[in-house]
């Protein structure tokens, strides 16, 4: 992709005070960059302006992004808000928590069906981070072993989309099975205490959970959708500049955890609470940060595939919402304007 200077339009200043409250809170830190020229030669400071932004154990770049402090250095004054799932990031982004969150594409897709004013303004990753998991020891080495039993799943995000996938295309349905409605973290220690007999998971827990001899009996890489970095409309329209500055430091981090694999996975290793083999499995093996980061036609066949499942199964009323959705949902204004280099 051809890097070119980042979008410089007028700011206008703005603060969501109610994410606040909520926890991660970092303020801006570390000296200010110097501001941008702008195309008439006036200087652009992003210094005072806020940004409510989270960070997800599920999404690495969000971690580098944090752990170097690139956006406080820029001047702006940060609030940090750990997403738990791409259901959780959607709360936030629907309620005005966060200005720009992490999700899987089909939660974006659900979460704009429904009418959150969200858009994609970032692919974040095409990862291999959602399969079905037995534990170890268990008679369940196939989908179809599922009939009948208790599987735990996030509604909303990616792995419950993949379980559900991948009942269709062997033969069963979501009322072949009970779903046992759970965080992705609660979803493991059900498996663990065998509370559920099957786990639809996510890295990195997953991956953890490998490591403890639970099995991965049923991997489709392509009923996996992309990593959406998604922003609300208002933010979009408000903050350009900030904004943009996310996006950059999206690209710089992308860059920055090529050369750095190994601190990328230590950084993991570290908010998640992974042993560093594990966080560098989840790196090395099933997180393709080395995607074209600009959204489109990719990323809108895989969510094709996954729309219909969504008026399927009641959680959107109409194809007509879906398909509204999908034509609205991308913005690559800023992407295809990132400068990574602003970051070095």
């Amino acid at each position: 992709m051809t890097r070119t200077p980042f979008l410089r339009s007028a700011l206008v200043a703005g603060a969501a005070a109610a994410a606040l409250l909520l926890s991660g809170c970092v303020a801006g830190e570390g000296q200010a960059a110097e501001p941008e020229p702008t195309e008439a030669g006036e200087a652009v400071s992003l210094e005072g302006q806020t940004l409510n932004i989270d960070f997800a154990t599920y999404n690495p770049l969000s971690l580098i992004i944090k752990d170097q402090g690139w956006l406080e250095d820029a001047g702006l004054t940060v609030t940090w808000v750990q997403s738990a799932g791409s259901n959780k990031a959607n709360e936030a982004l629907r309620a005005g928590a966060i200005d720009v969150g992490s999700t899987a594409g089909s939660a974006a897709l659900l979460a704009r069906s429904n009418g959150s004013p969200i858009q994609v303004i970032d692919i974040y990753s095409q990862p291999e981070w959602a399969a079905l998991v037995a534990p170890d020891g268990s008679p369940i080495t196939s989908v179809d072993d599922l009939k009948g039993k208790q599987v735990a799943a996030t509604k909303g995000t990616d792995p419950y989309f993949f379980l559900l996938q991948s009942l269709e295309a062997e033969g069963l349905s979501a009322d072949d099975i009970v779903v046992q409605n759970l965080q992705h973290a609660d979803g493991w220690a059900a498996l663990q205490n065998g509370s559920v007999d099957a786990w639809a998971g996510l890295d990195p827990i997953m991956a953890g959970a490998e490591e403890q001899g639970a099995t991965l009996f049923y991997r489709n890489v392509d009923f996996n959708s992309y990593g959406f970095l998604n922003a609300t409309e208002s933010f979009i329209a408000e903050k350009p500049d900030v904004a943009q500055a996310v996006v950059d430091a999206y690209e710089q981090a992308r860059a920055w955890a090529a050369e750095n694999p190994e601190e990328t996975a230590r950084i993991l290793a570290d908010v998640a609470g992974l042993d560093l083999a594990v966080a560098t499995k989840v790196i090395t093996e099933r997180s393709n940060l080395d995607v074209d980061p600009v959204p489109g036609d990719a990323q809108v066949e895989v969510l094709e595939k996954i729309g219909p499942i969504f008026v399927e199964l009641g959680d959107v009323a109409t194809q007509a919402q879906v398909d509204e959705a999908l034509e609205t949902l991308i913005n690559d204004t800023f992407v295809t304007k990132a400068d990574a280099g602003r970051f070095e």
